[in-house]
């Protein structure tokens, strides 16, 4: 390439590698302003690096593996450590939010300054240029409280003004009518002088132009309408009102006073004031019913003298709390104990079920006189090749108590209707049944590929011994691939530990234990289980999930180290 191309494509590249940076920069500015100061300071510090990475000569060799170490940092470093964080904290539906938002949240709780609903202000929405308005009145009406009077000095402020002019001007002059009330002042004033009083225009207060089309929550002004220059023409009917209920209901009206006000119904705005206060020592005081609460950093709640506490609470960390929760606590420990047996029988039963069967049906294909074996590999491979939860779904309807196929048949051969799903022993019964199908084809062409490594002189040599099928196996096939399948088998074990989808979808982990308030059933598994905490339960508590969560991984992990070893010994041997 001519050097004035390559120097014009260097530019180019230059230029967008900057433009993405400072795309990257904004964003990460945003993440602090939003609050995420350490999420900010983790995503300055990769693009540090990555612009380190990129325009350094030293760390040229490192630009081949800095993307697939970004994807293990953020893919698999981040969740896990995020992960175990929580499982020191107290993270849960009750306390999802940061000491200082949820403070936030508590003092901008308001109550009903006047719960017998009389401080309840009529409404009325008026057409204006560019949107709408809306005219809160808060002033006295006559005497048996008629809104038509209240409305007709609305309809017509003219007639409001002179009204309001003749009133004055007959209190002053005592119903004669003279002085500036002029004729309309007299008849007003006489009126007011000598027969039953006359309605006093209500205190009305107008809100500015409002856009009503917009749901989001807003808080506007409300100015005296006597002073705004505002003439509220004819009120916009109900049907209207019903039309823009969302966006009115996401306003709050705020009085000249500073009271604020928010719609009760279709018709009517109410007061409403705060209901904590905050204290010079971080306290709070309930206004209605004076009491003092105070930050309990152990529970992450505000809390009264009693102990009662107010929602929502905050997040705090309670160290090895969560964990020491599994053995102290007898609610949990209770179940999580018979959860964590059935999970490693479950685990253990799987891969002994799934392997025997696999290495059988191996054993029986490599017989040299068995017809169709070609046939017989294809249809023992379907369960493999079919996706996986279509097969558990299926296998949930063969199942079905009254109206599956495998209770038809029994039902017509011995006359039974078992339950599965109803009985726990039944249940896992079916759980190992369905898992034996779905395992079993992975073993079956593993032994199929271990077997053909294996010299056929050694067979042939058994046969001249007289040896038989058995002695065949266990003196010459099973000796042979157990060492490379024996790493494979911990693999599965590892699995069929976090085998989720299985569960969930067969039984959900039902039937739930009847000793406990937990969610916990006889055929949930760890990870599901812990699933179920987390995202089931009424209190959905993260932290203790989450230490859950790091208990499977450790377990895994150390399975994994075995396995990992068992497969460097392999190694090892063959060399």
């Amino acid at each position: 390439m001519p050097p004035r191309p390559r120097r014009i494509l260097s530019y180019a590249w230059t230029a967008l590698g900057t433009a993405v940076a400072l795309g990257l920069a904004y964003l990460i500015y945003r993440l602090y302003l939003g609050g995420n100061a350490a999420l900010a300071a983790a995503c300055a510090g990769a693009l540090g690096l990555a612009v380190y990475v990129y325009t350094a000569r030293g760390a040229y060799t490192y630009r081949y593996l800095f993307p697939g170490l970004a994807g293990i940092a953020m893919f698999i470093v981040l969740p896990l450590v995020y992960t175990v964080w929580i499982g020191f904290t107290n993270y849960s539906s009750g306390n999802l939010l940061s000491f200082e938002r949820a403070t936030e949240v508590v003092l901008s709780e308001v109550y009903q300054a006047d719960p017998a609903g009389a401080a309840r202000y009529p409404f009325t929405l008026h057409a204006a240029p560019g949107g709408f308005r809306i005219v809160l009145h808060t002033g006295d009406d006559s005497e048996d409280g008629a809104a038509g009077s209240e409305t007709s000095f609305l309809d017509d402020p003219a007639a409001g003004a002179a009204a309001e002019a003749g009133s004055g001007s007959g209190a002053a002059g005592s119903g004669t009518g003279s002085g500036p009330g002029s004729a309309a002042g007299s008849a007003a004033g006489s009126a007011a002088g000598s027969g039953p009083a006359a309605p006093r225009p209500p205190t009305a207060f107008v809100t500015g132009v409002l856009p009503l089309t917009a749901v989001a929550a807003q808080r506007v002004d409300a100015t005296p309408l006597a002073t705004s220059g505002f003439t509220p023409g004819e009120a916009l009917p109900l049907r209207d009102v019903i039309g823009h209920r969302d966006a009115i209901k996401a306003l709050t009206l705020r009085l000249p006073d500073g009271t604020p006000a928010a719609m009760a119904t279709l018709r009517e705005f109410t007061p409403f004031q705060p209901l904590y206060q905050g204290n010079a020592d971080g306290s709070i005081t309930n206004r209605k019913t004076h009491e003092r609460l105070t930050a309990n950093f152990q529970t992450g709640f505000y809390e009264t003298a009693s102990g009662a506490r107010i929602l929502p609470g905050f997040r705090v960390y309670v160290g090895a709390g969560n964990y020491a929760r599994m053995v102290s606590d007898e609610k949990f420990r209770g179940p999580f104990a018979r959860v964590f047996v059935w999970t490693v029988v479950f685990a253990a039963l799987s891969v002994l079920f799934t392997a025997g069967l696999g290495v059988l049906m191996a054993e029986i294909l490599t017989w040299e006189g068995l017809r169709f074996a070609g046939l017989y590999r294809v249809l023992l491979f379907l369960p493999y090749a079919v996706p996986g939860f279509i097969s558990i779904l299926v296998f949930k309807g063969l199942f079905n108590r009254n109206f599956g196929e495998i209770n038809l048949i029994l039902d017509a051969v011995i006359g039974i209707r078992p339950n599965w799903t109803g009985n726990a022993m039944l249940a896992r019964i079916m759980i190992l049944i369905v898992n034996t199908w779905l395992g079993y084809p992975y073993f079956l062409l593993l032994c199929m590929g271990l077997q053909k490594a294996i010299p056929g002189d050694l067979y042939e040599a058994s046969a001249l011994a007289g040896a038989g099928p058995l002695t065949n196996f266990f003196r010459i096939t099973w000796p042979l691939i157990r060492k490379p399948l024996t790493p494979l088998l911990i693999s599965s074990f590892a699995f069929n530990f976090n085998n989720f989808v299985l569960i969930y979808l067969l039984t959900r982990g039902r039937p739930d234990f009847l000793d406990t308030n937990l969610p916990a059933g006889e055929t949930d598994i760890l990870v599901s289980y812990t699933y179920r905490m987390a995202f089931e339960n009424s209190g959905q508590q993260f932290g203790l999930a989450a230490a859950i969560s790091t208990l499977i991984f450790a377990i895994v992990a150390f399975l994994s180290v075995i396995n990992l070893r068992l497969t460097k010994v392999n190694v090892e041997d063959k060399r």
